[in-house]
C-alpha cells in the first residue's frame, strides 16, 4: 500500500480546509473586534471632546467672573469714586493699575458714560482704540462680558457700570488669551487645545497646549467633530467658532490622539491573537488525527479498486473495524467486487451478440471480417441484406410479429451460411450480414440466390402467412476493398442500388460510387440552376386523334448544366422528389408553361399545356394560390393548363388528394390521371375523383402491336374513361400503326415520338405552323 504524505491528497485538503476555516473565522473576529474597538474609541473621544468644550467654557466663565468681581470692587472703592468725581487722572490711573495687579488682569480701563476711554492701565495703542469701540447693546450700554480681537491677540474683557446714583462711567478689566487655559484643560482631561485667530490676511495660533503647531493645518480642520492628523498622528478633533468679527474669527480647537484612546485595548487584542494561535495549534493536531482516521481506510479502498481495475477480482478488501460510513462503503465495494466477475461474461455476451436473434452483432462481425482478412491473401465475400416491408408488418401486425419475422429470417440465413462455414450477423432492425471466408464473386452470387430461394416460402406468424423478400449487396476482398469498413460500405452501396433498381441482388462496382457522387453534386447544384436560369422547358405535342390537329402539349423540364451539358430528368427529378425540392421545380414549370400558353394565344393558337404534379405538390396547402398567382401573372385562364397527377400520388393520401383536386377543379383547371393502369386505383376511388381525363401509361401503348393483352388493356381503359365521361390520352405513340389502332379504339388524344419529340418552346412555334394544316393520319 502506498502511503501519501499528510500534506497531500484528501488528508491535505481536509487539513487545509480546517486551517482555512479557522483562519477565516479568527481573522474576521479579530478584524471585527479591532474595528469595533476603534469605532467605540472614536465615539468616546467625541463625547470626551464635547465635555472638554464645556469644561473650557466653565474655565473661561470663571475667569470672566473673577474679572467682574475685581471690576466691581474697584467701581465700589470710595477712593476710586472720589478720584472719578474729581477727575483726578493720576489717582484713577494708579487705582486701575493696583486693582488689575491684585486680580491678575493685564488690562484695566475707565470709560466715561459715553464709552470714551478716560484712563487705561496696560495694553498698547491698538487695544486702547478697540476699547473705545466696544459693541453696544440696544440700550446703548456695552456687553458685560465679551471678546476682543486686536492685532495678533485676543482678549477676554468685562465691563462693570459705576453709578452715584446715576451712571458716571464704566470699569473695564481683561486679559489676553494665553497658554494657561489650554494647559489647564489638558491637565484636567488629557485633551489638547489651541486658540486660533483667523483673519483675511493670516491665521495665527494665539495659544495652545502644545508648542510649534501649524496654524494653517489647524484652520483646515472641520468645525464640529472630525478626524485629522497632528505630526503624523491620527486624532479625533472638535473645533468651535468662538467669535466672529469683521477683524476675523476666534476658533477653539480641541483634539486627542486616537492611538492613545485605543491603547488600553491593545492588550486585549494581543490576548485574542494568542488565543487564536493556540487554537490553530490545537486545530492542526486535531485535523491531522481526523485526516489520518478518514484517509487510511479510503486508501485501502483505492488500492483495492486499483487491483480490480487491473483485473484482480480475487483479493478481498481489508474491511476497517469500525461502524461508520467508510465501513459501509468498503462493504459495498467488496460486494461489488464479487458481482463484477459474474457480470463480465454477461457484458461480453451483450457487447457482441444480438439479444433477439442470438446472432453476432456488427462489432463481432467486423472483428470476424478483420480476422478473415488477416489470413493472408485469401478471398472473402461480404453480403449485406435488407428486408422489404418489415415496417408494414410492425404497423399491421405489431412489433412482436416483426420480431418473429427477424428470428425466422435469421434461421433461414443460418441454413445458407452453415454449409459454407459462413458467419451471419444482425446489424440493425432489418439489416443482416453474411461473411463467406475463402469465397469470391461467384460463390457470393450463388449464396445470394440461395438466400432468395430460402425467403420464398411464406413465414407463419400466428397462423398468418407473411411473404418476405430482401435486397442484397455484395462486395469481395480484395477486389472491392481491403478493410472491413470499405467492404461493408461498398456492400451497403450495392444493396441500396439493388433495392432501387429492383434487381434482388447486386455486386458492387466502382460505377456505383461515381453515380452516387455525381448525384450528390447535382443535388447541390439544383438550387443554383433555378436561380441562375439553367433550366429549360421542353414541350411534347399532343394530337387530337380524330381531327389530326395539335391541341397542346406536355411541359417537360430539362437542365442545361454549364459543365455537364444537358442533364437527363431521371438524374435529378427522383432526387428532387426525395428532398422535397420538386415543388420548387413544379412552380418554375407552371410559370414557364403559363408564359408559353400566353404566347400561343397571341398567335391565335388555343392550345393547352399539361403539367405534372408530384405527391409533395398535392400536400402543399398553398398550391392553389401559387398556381393562380403564376397563371394570373401570365394572363392565361386556369383552363389553359392541365394538371397531371399519378395514381400513386393520389393513393398515398386519398382524402387530401381528393380535397386538393376538388379545389383545383372548382378554380377551372383541367385534371388528368397520369400513368393510368400502373397504380392501385379502384373503380370506387376513380368514380369519386374530380378529373377530366385518363392518360394511359406508355408501357401498354408501346406493346400494343406485339402483345394482344396490352391492346385489350388499352381498349378497356378507353371504354372505361368514356363510360365515366372522361377523355382519354395515350402516351408513347412510336409509329403510325399504333396511332391508327388508337383512332379505331376511339382514343381522344395521343402523344409520342411519332407525333413529335419533346422540343424547346421556340422550336415548337415553327413546328406548329407546319402541322396546323396537316391532315389527320389514318
Amino acid at each position: 500500500m502506498k502511503h501519501r504524505p499528510i500534506y497531500s491528497g484528501l488528508a491535505g485538503r481536509i487539513l487545509g480546509l480546517f486551517l482555512a476555516l479557522m483562519l477565516v473565522v479568527q481573522s474576521l473576529g479579530f478584524l471585527s473586534i479591532r474595528h469595533s474597538i476603534e469605532a467605540n474609541a472614536r465615539a468616546l473621544l467625541e463625547d470626551e471632546l464635547e465635555v472638554g468644550e464645556r469644561v473650557l467654557q466653565r474655565l473661561l466663565a470663571q475667569s470672566a467672573q473673577q474679572l467682574q468681581q475685581g471690576a466691581a470692587l474697584l467701581a465700589a472703592d470710595y477712593g476710586f469714586r472720589a478720584a472719578v468725581n474729581s477727575e483726578d487722572s493720576a489717582t484713577i490711573q494708579d487705582a486701575l493699575a493696583n486693582q488689575s495687579g491684585r486680580i491678575g488682569a493685564t488690562l484695566a480701563a475707565w470709560l466715561g458714560p459715553d464709552l470714551q476711554v478716560r484712563a487705561v492701565s496696560g495694553g498698547d495703542e491698538a487695544l486702547r482704540q478697540a476699547l473705545g469701540q466696544l459693541p453696544r447693546q440696544a440700550d446703548g450700554s456695552p456687553q458685560l462680558s465679551q471678546w476682543l480681537l486686536v492685532d495678533q491677540q485676543a482678549y477676554q474683557v468685562v465691563t462693570v457700570p459705576m453709578k452715584a446714583p446715576l451712571l458716571v462711567g464704566w470699569v473695564v478689566m481683561g486679559f489676553p488669551l494665553t497658554d494657561a487655559a489650554p494647559k489647564d484643560l489638558h491637565g484636567l482631561s488629557d485633551l489638547h487645545m489651541a486658540w486660533l485667530k483667523i483673519s483675511p490676511s493670516q491665521t495665527r495660533v494665539v495659544a495652545s497646549s502644545l508648542p510649534g503647531l501649524s496654524a494653517s493645518n489647524l484652520a483646515q480642520w472641520p468645525l464640529g467633530a472630525g478626524q485629522a492628523q497632528v505630526a503624523g498622528v491620527a486624532v479625533q478633533s472638535h473645533a468651535v467658532s468662538w467669535l466672529k468679527t469683521p477683524e476675523g474669527e476666534l476658533r477653539a480647537v480641541l483634539w486627542r490622539s486616537v492611538d492613545a484612546a485605543v491603547a488600553p485595548y491593545r492588550r486585549l487584542q494581543w490576548l485574542l491573537l494568542g488565543i487564536t494561535l493556540l487554537g490553530l495549534c490545537v486545530l492542526v493536531a486535531g485535523s491531522v488525527w481526523t485526516a489520518r482516521r478518514v484517509t487510511r481506510p479510503l486508501q485501502a479502498l483505492v488500492d483495492a479498486s486499483r487491483r480490480v481495475g487491473e483485473g484482480d477480482f480475487k483479493t478481498p478488501i481489508a474491511l476497517p473495524q469500525a461502524d461508520d460510513e467508510v465501513t459501509e462503503l468498503a462493504q459495498a465495494f467488496e460486494q461489488m467486487r464479487g458481482n463484477v466477475d459474474a457480470r463480465n461474461e454477461a457484458i461480453r455476451s451483450l457487447a457482441f451478440t444480438d439479444t433477439l436473434t442470438g446472432l453476432p452483432n456488427r462489432a463481432r462481425f467486423s472483428e470476424a471480417l478483420q480476422e478473415a482478412l488477416d489470413e493472408g491473401g485469401l478471398p472473402a465475400a461480404v453480403l449485406l441484406l435488407n428486408l422489404d416491408r418489415l415496417q408494414q408488418v410492425n404497423n399491421n401486425l405489431g412489433y412482436d410479429s416483426g420480431n418473429q419475422v427477424l428470428v425466422q429470417v435469421a434461421e433461414r440465413l443460418q441454413s445458407v451460411a452453415t454449409p459454407r462455414r459462413g458467419l451471419v450477423a444482425r446489424f440493425s432492425a432489418d439489416d443482416f450480414a453474411l461473411l463467406l471466408p475463402h469465397a469470391g464473386v461467384a460463390e457470393a452470387e450463388q449464396a445470394a440466390a440461395e438466400i432468395h430461394e430460402a425467403l420464398v416460402p411464406p413465414l407463419l406468424l400466428n397462423e398468418h402467412p407473411v411473404d418476405v423478400s430482401a435486397g442484397i449487396g455484395m462486395a469481395t476482398y480484395p477486389a472491392h476493398g481491403e478493410t472491413p469498413a470499405v467492404l461493408l460500405s461498398h456492400a451497403e452501396m450495392a444493396m441500396h442500388a439493388a433495392k432501387q433498381r429492383k434487381l434482388g441482388s447486386l455486386v458492387y462496382s466502382p460505377e456505383l460510387n461515381a453515380s452516387s457522387a455525381q448525384t450528390l453534386s447535382l443535388l447541390g447544384e439544383l438550387r443554383r440552376a433555378v436561380r441562375e436560369g439553367e433550366l429549360r422547358l421542353f414541350v411534347q405535342p399532343k394530337l387530337a386523334v380524330g381531327s389530326g390537329r395539335i391541341v397542346g402539349g406536355e411541359a417537360l423540364v430539362r437542365w442545361q448544366h454549364p459543365q455537364r451539358g444537358m442533364v437527363p430528368p431521371m438524374q435529378f427529378i427522383p432526387f428532387a422528389e426525395d428532398t422535397g425540392f420538386i415543388h420548387t421545380l413544379t412552380l418554375w414549370v407552371v410559370e414557364e408553361a403559363a408564359r408559353i400558353v400566353a404566347a400561343w394565344r397571341t398567335q391565335g393558337f388555343e392550345g393547352r399545356l399539361s403539367i405534372n404534379l408530384s405527391t409533395h405538390d398535392i400536400a402543399k396547402p398553398d398550391l392553389l394560390d401559387q398556381l393562380d398567382a403564376r397563371s394570373a401573372a401570365a394572363g392565361v385562364p386556369p383552363s389553359a393548363l392541365c394538371l397531371e397527377i399519378t395514381e400513386s400520388a393520389i393513393m398515398s393520401d386519398p382524402q387530401r388528394a381528393v380535397q386538393t383536386l376538388q379545389a383545383l377543379q372548382a378554380r377551372g383547371y383541367k385534371l388528368s390521371i397520369d400513368d393510368f393502369g400502373t397504380g392501385y386505383s379502384s373503380y370506387a376511388t376513380l368514380k369519386t375523383l374530380p378529373v377530366h381525363e385518363l392518360k394511359i401509361d406508355m408501357s401498354f401503348v408501346r406493346a400494343m402491336e406485339r402483345e394482344p393483352k396490352d391492346a385489350m388493356i388499352v381498349r378497356s381503359i378507353v371504354e372505361l374513361g368514356h363510360n365515366l365521361g372522361l377523355s382519354v390520352v395515350a402516351e408513347g405513340v412510336e409509329n403510325a400503326t399504333v396511332l391508327e389502332r388508337l383512332h379505331a379504339m376511339g382514343c381522344d388524344e395521343a402523344q409520342g415520338w411519332h407525333i413529335g419529340k419533346p422540343m424547346p418552346a421556340a422550336e415548337l412555334d415553327a413546328w406548329l405552323q407546319q402541322r396546323q394544316t396537316a391532315a389527320t393520319p389514318g
